[in-house]
């Protein structure tokens, strides 16, 4: 079977974001069978770092802002089979990040993007920035049906282009079970910014009160490196504030490291339910919310898109933005009915295997084989043991 060199364009760690991390996975997972190597965008400054970096596989920066530095990207991406674009508006320099766009122009081999986001209100800007991508490219993945309806119904795409991968995750699933008697354990992650919507869920918490043993709410991660730029703690104080407000010192408790993959893991696995509560009702991508699901955890969730298509089984519960008493009730429902929450959680390992990042490589396989017009086509038996 052909091996294939993948370039990808993406930030990386030790770029503290969803989308590094996201990279990082999906060039491990392409490497069990593949090649795969990095360009990593980084801010003026941050490819100093360089010396450091061997162990993440990074194999050059693209500096927003400099200075011919997209042609530089392009021939390095050039040299691979195919280049693989990780799209969001704000990694890329200039405005809404088009100066991506000369870099897939450059291109001499075959190009797939994939849409982080998919606004379903764009700019001017936004929408032709995204639709030049997927003109130029091969094949655009999206990674949930949601975004691939809105791609086909509010953009100019061609719809035979268009890929659906889910988000992958690491196979999380495993027993940490509590002694009896211990608090259940809430669990919301993942970098702090405004519109998480947790000052939604620590009032929620004040509903709970009368629960015996009052459960406990672990909110998990440091503030997003931007946001902590640009406003410092602001959010964080707030939430503290509200903590103090509803009087649930005793129940809510912050850690506020960037968690390495196995106490991140470790985490995930002691929670009993994950709540995301979040403010948005555009969100086509999570990956907490896919992380939940491949750890077979209950789901606690507000309305958005991808929530939707993923809980719709039965894995979660879906409630209303901004609504501490709808998700105190729901909250209350799985953390004091054992054969719903275990519902839920079998849900959840059932779904679990077909976001493992194995099946979602092999996917990104046969994307790269489709525009690479090799044939014939990995099976579904292949697919599923890729």
């Amino acid at each position: 079977m052909k091996t294939v060199s993948f370039g990808i364009l993406s930030t990386y760690p030790p770029t503290q974001c969803g989308l590094a991390t996201f990279s990082e996975a999906l060039v491990g997972a392409l490497r069990v069978r593949d090649v795969a190597g990095v360009i990593r965008v980084v801010e003026p400054g941050d490819e100093l770092v360089s010396s450091a970096l061997v162990s993440y596989g990074v194999d050059g920066h693209w500096v927003r802002g400099a200075a011919e530095g997209w042609a530089a990207a392009a021939g390095w991406l050039s040299s691979h089979d195919v280049a693989v674009i990780q799209h969001e508006y704000g990694i890329y320099g200039g405005r809404d990040g088009q100066d991506v766009v000369p870099v897939v122009r450059a291109l001499e081999v075959p190009a797939i993007v994939v849409l982080h986001t998919v606004p379903s209100n764009p700019s001017v800007r936004q929408r032709a920035i995204l639709e030049e991508l997927a003109d130029l490219c091969g094949a655009v993945v999206t990674m949930t049906q949601t975004a691939r309806r809105r791609l086909s119904d509010h953009y100019t795409v061609d719809p035979g282009k268009i890929r659906v991968i889910p988000h992958g995750a690491v196979d999380n699933r495993g027993n940490d079970p509590q002694r009896a008697g211990d608090p259940r354990q809430v669990l919301t992650w993942g970098l702090l910014g405004e519109g998480k919507g947790i000052e939604w869920a620590i009032e929620a918490m004040a509903l709970l009160r009368d629960l015996r043993p009052p459960p406990w709410y672990s909110i998990v991660g440091q503030t997003h490196p931007r946001v902590l730029q640009r406003q410092g703690e602001r959010y964080r104080d707030a939430l503290a504030s509200r903590v103090r407000q509803f009087g649930v010192q005793d129940s809510v408790r912050f850690d506020a490291r960037y968690l390495s993959e196995p106490d991140l893991r470790k985490t995930i696995r002691q929670a009993d339910v994950v709540l995301l509560p979040y403010d948005s009702l555009d969100q086509v991508t999570s990956g907490v919310l896919i992380e939940a699901i491949a750890a077979g955890k209950p789901v606690i969730s507000t309305d958005f898109p991808h929530a939707r298509e993923l809980l719709s089984t039965g894995a979660g519960l879906l409630v209303a933005r901004k609504d501490p008493a709808a998700i105190a009730d729901a909250l209350r429902q799985v953390l004091t009915e054992p054969d719903l929450r275990a519902a839920m959680a079998a849900e959840a390992c059932r779904l679990a295997p077909r976001v493992l990042w194995p099946a979602v490589a092999a996917q990104y396989r046969q994307v790269a084989l489709d525009v690479l017009g090799v044939d014939p086509p990995l099976t579904a038996a292949a697919l599923a043991t890729a």
